[in-house]
């Protein structure tokens, strides 16, 4: 058996990615992504806790991740069209947690 002590507990977390290339001669790049999130929680007991995060806490507007690569719809050339698909980082947004432990 172990305690651990009522205690508040936290952290914070940069995650930066400069701009990548997209396809193999890197002449498609992605733009750099930053992204800032928080967590913050109180220990009760070794067995209750609640927490609180708070993720994309600067509400950045970036893309998560980008591709680049051909599609086509019905009324564009057979060949399709190359650009880049992006997937956007989610938007600010908090979670909160209570554990207790059994």
């Amino acid at each position: 058996m172990s305690a651990v002590p009522p205690f508040w507990f936290g952290a914070l977390r940069l995650r930066h990615f400069g701009p990548r290339p997209l396809i193999e001669d890197g002449s498609q790049e992605s733009d750099s992504t930053s992204l800032v999130n928080m967590k913050a929680g109180y220990r009760f007991t070794d067995r209750i806790a609640v927490e609180l995060d708070v993720l994309n806490l600067l509400d950045s507007q970036d893309d998560d991740i980008t591709y680049f690569y051909a599609s086509r719809l019905a009324v564009e050339p057979a060949a399709g069209i190359e650009d880049e698909r992006f997937h956007p980082v989610e938007p600010i947004t908090a979670r909160l947690y209570a554990t207790w432990l059994f």
